[in-house]
């Protein structure tokens, strides 16, 4: 064998031994997660608001309660298999993201706008869940004051965020009614809600969903209302750091189990029933898979089979948390519209559990 050909199968060698290496570490890579993380720690550290009513309160007892909660609550009946495993941090909108990237929370489950600069990579580059609730922004008014459109507002003052979308998004809408109107901007929605209860300003705009929970701590809520033009859309979602696949898988398929159980029926009441239903009769395939009777939904995600049971005993399906936090009976009452089942003339749908 010559020199030249030694060298040869020794630069082969180690070409295939640094591909053999970058694969080992590829695949080491790919089979990491937070999930690993969340499971040894035995709780799920969720970031939330904690000032918005009806999505994340800190109650009086010190619990939080709302949509949003309900939702760690599921996530952590998944992960951890106990819902009461969690760990709430509250945090302010410019906070969210650092506490997501820098591994401070797991998950973020706390109003926040779906879009493309905070999904991309070139953005924020998190990993969003399905959206939970299709917000948009609206105009609160008083009921005495006269104004029902949008057009009872030319000329007259709206108390808005400064240097916001929001104000932006104000400023499209009359603009492409040609319509004149006066706005008077504060720092932040405390003071936006100040302004408008001092009658500093005719109307106040915010996320539809921020204008009920600013109106339920009101003296006299029923004397308000919010007009039915949305200016905007703000499909709020959970949202995980991007790159952990397996984490945003859960999160995922978590999510449409809550709508899924919706859909069949399934509630936080019957759900042993069910169970037990699907157990009996071999031939409901479909609720058997969903329930984790059958076949192995659950271990495809990394989780047990049965999660889905898990997460509905969490808190029920996706209508009853609605109910409980925004229904017409809660302490914020937000009119389901788009957030219905597609069934029932809203957007909510689900992939098939196959």
């Amino acid at each position: 064998m010559t020199v030249g050909m030694t060298r040869r199968r020794s630069i082969v060698s180690l070409f295939t031994a640094c591909l053999a290496i970058t694969a080992c570490a590829n695949l080491g890579e790919s089979d990491s997660s937070r999930v690993d993380l969340i499971r040894n720690r035995g709780e799920l550290r969720c970031g939330v608001s904690g000032k918005i009513p009806g999505f994340s309160f800190l109650q009086r007892d010190g619990s939080y309660a709302g949509l949003d909660v309900d939702l760690c609550r599921a996530f952590a009946a998944a992960l951890v298999g106990d819902a009461d495993k969690v760990e709430y941090r509250p945090l302010t909108a410019p906070e969210r993201f650092t506490a997501l990237k820098t591994g401070e929370i797991d998950l973020l489950s706390r109003n926040t706008t779906f879009n493309l600069s905070r999904d991309a990579a070139g953005g924020n580059g998190a990993s969003f869940a399905p959206v939970v609730f299709h917000d948009g922004q609206g105009l609160l008014v008083r009921r005495d004051s006269g104004i029902r459109s949008l057009r009872d507002l030319q000329g007259q003052t709206i108390c808005v965020g400064s240097g916001t979308t929001t104000e932006q998004n104000l400023n499209d809408a009359f603009q492409s009614l040609g319509l004149p109107y006066k706005p008077i901007k504060y720092q932040d929605l405390n003071q936006v809600v100040a302004g408008y209860l001092q009658g500093r300003c005719k109307a106040m705009t915010s996320d539809r969903s921020q204008l009920a929970a600013a109106r339920s701590g009101f003296e006299q809520p029923d004397r308000h209302e919010i007009l039915p033009e949305v200016l905007s859309k703000e499909p709020l979602a959970p949202l995980s750091s991007g790159g952990d696949q397996r984490l945003a898988d859960a999160m995922r398929w978590v999510v449409y189990a809550l709508i899924t159980a919706e859909e069949m029926g399934i509630t936080q009441s019957n759900v042993d029933a069910k169970l037990q239903e699907a157990r009996d009769n071999p031939d409901l395939t479909q609720m058997r898979r969903f329930l984790g009777v059958e076949g192995d939904l659950g271990s495809k995600l990394g989780l047990s089979n049965d999660f889905v049971v898990n997460v509905i005993k969490a808190g029920g399906n996706y209508g009853e948390i609605y109910n409980r936090h925004l229904g017409p009976t809660s302490a914020v009452p937000i009119p389901r519209g788009m957030n219905q089942l597609h069934s029932q003339g809203g957007v909510l749908t689900s992939p098939p559990f196959q």
